[in-house]
């Protein structure tokens, strides 16, 4: 029943409003109109200006680069973590602190930092001999700072699910490695990689849906709606609660429900992270 009520029946209503031209101008008396909205999501303007494939691209560049450094800079910090060292439980509660933290306070915290005049990068920079950086108002500068905002969020959770995965992995493959006269660089090949292989894989797609979906960063940090740092979840927000474009918002919502459905079958393929469990 809760099933029903929360997620199947919300799903297929929304699925029956994408065929509709409801909007605010047509709330109570709206007809249906077929593809038309899932045709106008690819041939018309999401945002103001912004069409849906120009937004699609900064939307992969957003995941690719956070991803990229959430799983870097997790896993660089799970290996320091994962050696024997004092403290070692400090460290991990100071290093899980910014994903503990609520995320819209966070980032609300972040949008601050980046003022022209008062914000903490600014100061730093003019310290420095360089010149203070319209962080909100530059296209490339608020693309950056959404991003670094968002690393900051991200690594903290990929570098615990990363630990886990090391922790799991015996030191007798290490040490077998060792006798063999394994360097450190092909004992994480060779060992590392392959064994954090089924924690890595979740974690990367859980982060790419989290990132993809984000809503918070891009929407707080992009504190004068520059259509250049908007991504997908934004510019549907926008679509629904800004342009009143209801019918339009739904199927424009379907359309990246299947962009992902379809992300996730290629990568678990590509990955074959379940092929045991279908082996089983």
């Amino acid at each position: 029943i809760g099933l029903t009520a929360l997620v199947i029946y919300p799903l297929l209503w929304e699925l029956r409003l994408s065929f509709t031209n409801m909007s605010l101008r047509y709330f109570k008396n709206y007809e249906f109109i077929g593809l038309q909205n899932y045709i106008r999501v690819f041939t018309e303007p999401v945002l103001k200006q912004k069409m849906f494939f120009p937004l699609l691209g900064q939307t992969i560049l957003w995941t690719v680069v956070n991803i990229s450094f959430h799983v870097g800079g997790g896993l660089a910090l799970a290996l320091l973590l994962n050696r024997k060292m004092r403290g070692k439980g400090i460290y991990r509660a100071l290093i899980i602190l910014p994903w503990a933290v609520p995320q819209v306070i966070a980032v609300l915290a972040w949008r601050g930092e980046f003022n022209f005049s008062y914000g903490y990068f600014n100061i730093i920079l003019q310290r420095i001999g360089l010149q203070p950086i319209q962080w909100m108002t530059e296209p490339v500068a608020n693309f950056i700072a959404m991003c670094m905002t968002n690393i900051w969020l991200g690594i903290p959770f990929m570098m615990v699910t990363l630990l886990g995965g090391l922790q799991s992995i015996s030191s007798e493959y290490y040490e077998a490695a060792e006798m063999d006269g394994a360097n450190a660089f092909q004992q994480f090949r060779n060992i590392t990689l392959p064994l954090i292989q089924p924690v890595l894989t979740p974690a990367i797609l859980l982060g790419t849906f989290w990132t993809f979906n984000n809503f918070n960063v891009p929407f707080f940090i992009n504190q004068n709606e520059l259509e250049s740092s908007d991504i997908l979840v934004t510019g549907l927000f926008r679509a629904a609660f800004q342009y009143n474009r209801y019918g339009f918002s739904a199927a424009f919502a379907f359309v990246i429900f299947i962009m992902l459905l379809l992300f996730t079958i290629f990568y678990m393929r590509y990955t074959k992270s379940l092929k045991g469990a279908f082996e089983s």
